[in-house]
Order: C-alpha cells, then sequence, then structure tokens
C-alpha cells in the first residue's frame, strides 16, 4: 500500500468528523484520511473503500464500496438514533457502526475496539467514583468500545490504583506546578514537541530563566494560600541547562514557594547528553527526588537514526551516576515501534535496563506526528518498517512486571503504531503522581515557561485552560501578556 494512498468519508451532517477520521485512521495508519460534510469530486485510491454516512431522523446509515472488478466489495449497514438521543449516545453509536463495517472489510480488530481518545482510563475512573462493580464495568467497555478483555482488565487495574493514589492529593485546595524548558541537545525523529536546539539559545538562558522568575512570583502571589502537591520541570531536555543554571532555577523555587507539603519534585534529566555529576548533584541538592534517564531504545543504530546523538553506554553511565548522587526513584522510557525494530532488539532493550534497575518504566507505543521529522521519513521508507505489535508490547510488560513494577497509569494519542497505547509502571512507592494529574485532569496544574498549558479544573468538573506562545523569543518579550493570561484564569481561586 503506497502511504499517499487516500480514503473519502463523506457524511451529511457536521460535527462527528474528529471521530470518524481517527477511528478511520486507525484501521488504515497508512492512508491519509478525508472525511467531508460538502460534496466533493474526490474518491478513494483504487484499491481501498469509499464511505458514505447518512444521518436521517430515526437512523445513520453507512455504505461502503471498495476494490474493483472480481474483488469488488460492498456493505450496507445502519443503526438507530432518536432526535432527542444524547450526542455522546449518537457518537457511540455511530462508531459502533463504522467498527463493525471495517472490521468485517478488513479482518482487522484494533485492541481499544472504538475508542480514539487519549484517556480510555477516564471510563472505568468515572463508573468507579460512581460505585459501579468491576463486571459492570467490563462488560461496559466491551459492550459500549468493543474493547478487548485484556484492555478492558488494563483499563481497570490502572483505574483502581490512580483512585488510591489521587485520594491522597489536594483537589480544591491545591494545585501542581509544571515549568517547561524547551531546549534540547537535538531534535530526535519522532518528537513533535516544542523544543529549540539549545546551542542556539546559549546566550539567551538568562533571559528566559528571568520570565520563568516573574511567572514563579506570580504563583506565589496567586496560589500562596494554596498546598503544591507535585512539580514537574520537563521539556524539551531540563538538563540541558547548566549546573548553575539550573541551580538558579531551583534556588528561586525553594525561596518563592511553599514546598513543605510537596509529594513529588520530578526532573526529566532525559537524555543521556545532557547529565552530567554537577548536574545531578544540584537536583538532589534543591529536594528534587524523582529523575528520568530516557534510553528510549538500547540498539545503537536506532539512536543513530533517531537522531539522539548519544551512546548506550553513556545511558548507562548516566543512570549509574544517578544512583551515585542518591536518587532512589529513577524513571527510564523506552518507545515500541521505532524505524527497523523488531522483537529482538526490544527484547534486548528490556534485557539491558534489568541489568541497571530503574524504579519505574514508562513504555510508549510510537505515536507518529505529522510535526515530527519522522512523518517525512515515513513517506521515504514506508510505514511497514514500523513494527508494534502484541509481542513487542507484551516483551516490555513482562520486563517491568519482573522488575516489581505495576501499571499505574495509561494514555493514548492519535496515530499510534500498533493502536496500543502509552504505560507507565512503577515500584510500590515510585509512582508518578503528576503523570496521573495530567491524564485525569483532577487538580489545577500551572503551567510555566514557553509553549506550556495551564489548567483550570472547577469543582463541577468544569475544565479551562490557558496556554504560552510557543516561540521562546516572544515568550520572553510579552512575558506580562502570559502571567495576566493566567490571572484571569485563575482569578477568584
Amino acid at each position: 500500500m503506497k502511504e499517499d494512498s487516500l480514503i473519502v468519508v463523506t457524511v451529511n451532517k457536521a460535527g462527528f468528523e474528529y471521530d470518524i477520521h481517527s477511528l478511520v485512521k486507525a484501521f488504515y495508519p497508512a492512508c491519509d484520511v478525508k472525511v467531508t460534510a460538502e460534496e466533493s469530486e474526490e474518491s478513494s485510491s483504487p484499491g481501498l473503500p469509499d464511505l458514505n454516512i447518512m444521518f436521517e431522523k430515526e437512523a445513520v446509515l453507512i455504505s461502503l464500496a471498495g476494490g474493483e472488478g472480481g474483488t469488488a466489495s460492498f456493505a450496507a449497514r445502519k443503526v438507530e438514533i432518536a432526535e432527542d438521543m444524547p450526542r455522546v449516545e449518537i457518537k457511540n453509536r455511530l462508531k459502533q457502526l463504522i467498527y463493525v463495517t471495517l472490521a468485517e472489510h478488513t479482518g482487522k480488530h484494533l485492541p481499544w475496539g472504538t475508542l480514539t481518545g487519549i484517556r480510555p482510563t477516564k471510563i472505568p475512573m468515572t463508573m468507579l467514583e460512581n460505585g459501579a462493580s468491576d463486571k459492570e464495568i467490563l462488560t461496559y467497555m466491551q459492550e459500549t468500545y468493543f474493547a478487548g478483555e485484556e484492555k478492558s482488565a488494563l483499563a481497570l487495574e490502572i483505574a483502581k490504583r490512580e483512585k488510591t493514589l489521587l485520594d491522597t492529593l489536594h483537589y480544591e485546595d491545591g494545585y501542581s506546578l509544571y515549568i517547561g524548558i524547551p531546549f534540547c541537545p537535538t531534535t530526535c525523529l519522532y518528537c513533535s514537541f516544542t523544543s529549540y536546539p539549545i546551542v542556539s539559545w546559549k546566550k539567551r538562558i538568562g533571559e528566559y530563566l528571568e520570565a520563568l522568575e516573574k511567572e514563579i512570583d506570580f504563583v506565589a502571589e496567586c496560589y500562596g494560600d494554596k498546598v503544591l502537591d507535585t512539580i514537574y520541570i520537563g521539556g524539551g531536555t531540563p538538563t540541558t541547562l547548566e549546573a548553575e543554571e539550573l541551580e538558579r532555577l531551583l534556588c528561586k523555587i525553594r525561596k518563592t514557594l511553599d514546598l513543605s507539603n510537596l509529594k513529588e519534585f520530578t526532573v526529566e534529566a532525559g537524555r543521556a547528553d545532557s547529565i552530567t555529576a554537577d548536574k545531578l548533584k544540584v537536583l538532589k541538592k534543591y529536594g528534587v527526588n524523582r529523575i528520568s534517564v530516557n534510553p528510549q531504545t538500547m540498539k545503537q543504530q536506532t539512536l543513530d537514526l533517531i537522531g539522539r546523538r548519544h551512546t548506550v553506554e553513556q545511558v548507562k553511565e548516566a543512570f549509574r551516576m544517578a544512583r551515585e548522587a542518591g536518587f532512589n526513584n529513577i524513571n527510564m522510557d523506552l518507545i515500541l515501534g521505532l524505524p527497523g525494530e523488531e522483537a529482538a532488539d526490544v527484547r534486548n532493550t528490556i534485557t539491558e535496563i534489568e541489568k541497571l534497575g530503574p524504579d519505574s518504566l514508562t513504555v510508549h507505543s510510537l505515536a507518529i506526528k505529522r510535526a515530527s521529522k519522522l512523518s517525512q521519513w515515513i513517506q521515504e521508507n514506508g510505514i511497514s518498517a514500523l513494527h508494534n505489535t502484541d509481542e513487542t508490547m507484551q516483551i516490555a510488560g513482562e520486563g517491568a512486571e519482573r522488575m516489581g513494577m505495576v501499571p499505574y497509569y495509561l494514555y493514548r494519542q492519535k496515530n499510534m503504531s500498533g493502536n496500543f497505547e502509552n504505560v507507565g509502571y512503577a515500584k510500590e512507592g515510585c509512582f508518578g503522581l503528576y503523570n496521573i494529574l495530567i491524564m485525569e485532569e483532577k487538580q489545577t496544574i500551572v503551567a510555566l515557561g514557553a509553549g506550556s498549558i495551564s489548567k483550570r479544573v472547577y469543582t463541577d468538573g468544569r475544565i479551562e485552560r490557558c496556554d504560552s506562545v510557543k516561540d521562546v523569543s516572544l515568550y520572553i518579550e510579552k512575558i506580562d501578556e502570559m502571567i495576566e493570561r493566567k490571572k484571569q484564569l485563575l482569578a477568584d481561586c
């Protein structure tokens, strides 16, 4: 199948384009999918199905025509709806209709069924809070969303664990803090985050830190009477900052904010080529109690391909330095489905990580972002070079289990290799609280730095957001405006 193949879906009612696109794309990850609520002369590429969806007063109908000549395939189905039916119910029935049609046409079944959102654990979490039994939750996941038994059980297990951990936090009178450092040694092939080569910004790091310090002062003024539960410094790669620059930032945090109730202080050390003993010493000095040393893979050929300019041995050395510095909660990130990697490569990576013995392991399924260099790489090399399968997911999960870890948070992204998920595994006492909070949206998160998004969670469950500009120069220039945005979002808290 060509990577520029096109599937066209026409629909006579606007409002469901995103859901239709996400589900069709899950069945045909190598294809472009166009969903249009207007008349179009375009049709699907030869050999691929044309889909037509018709909303009528009491039903939604779908017709599929695909293939040519003796291989032509046709299908027509419908599902009942009602005028007074809630939109979410209509959406669920529509997605069930599309799923059944495409599953029969392709012979494929997706591990998460019709679920295309990024937070599948929200469903069992909400049901648990409303007193539903395990059996009721599993039945609902499988019958409403066609999720497989294994994924339904995983979502329920994680939701239970998350609920126990979240019960220890301050929802109404507390908050968490995110600080973004949007600089990296180099940009990885798969990355679409806001990040800039540190070499280009060396002379302006002081200005960036000055802007962050203004935001920290604002947080102290606005939220001085609230409990700070967790801090997460991410990016980018925060440890691209020099040791003295890290000390400046961490010292400002300690002097300005009340950390007396802080449960977790995470810094993404991330890239092995950014980690030094001096930087680790500074992190430890200022109370950072959770860090990440992220290899993504332990195969040198892949590291070279994806643009991580460090060696496997540097990863091991960075981890050893972190242990020697006294860190007893170290996370490592992996990505499954990286170009050219097979099950044997994943097995070797897990073996090498087991030798190091981290305290948590975050297993990512490769997500193909349009803004990343990976998207162009796929155009040139084909999506068939990406292998993420039940086997590779199992290899990672079994490795985590051997290290005494259990799954504690889960999320999904668009265009994930194999249509799987990202799972965080951790040993008891080493669960990443901020990771859970960002997914379950139970607590207000105040986010500082270029490209960051603050999120206010109201007591009635309503959520409002405000963002900071991504461009670092604009962020520095307009820092007063960025603070004013937050002031309006957090007013009357």
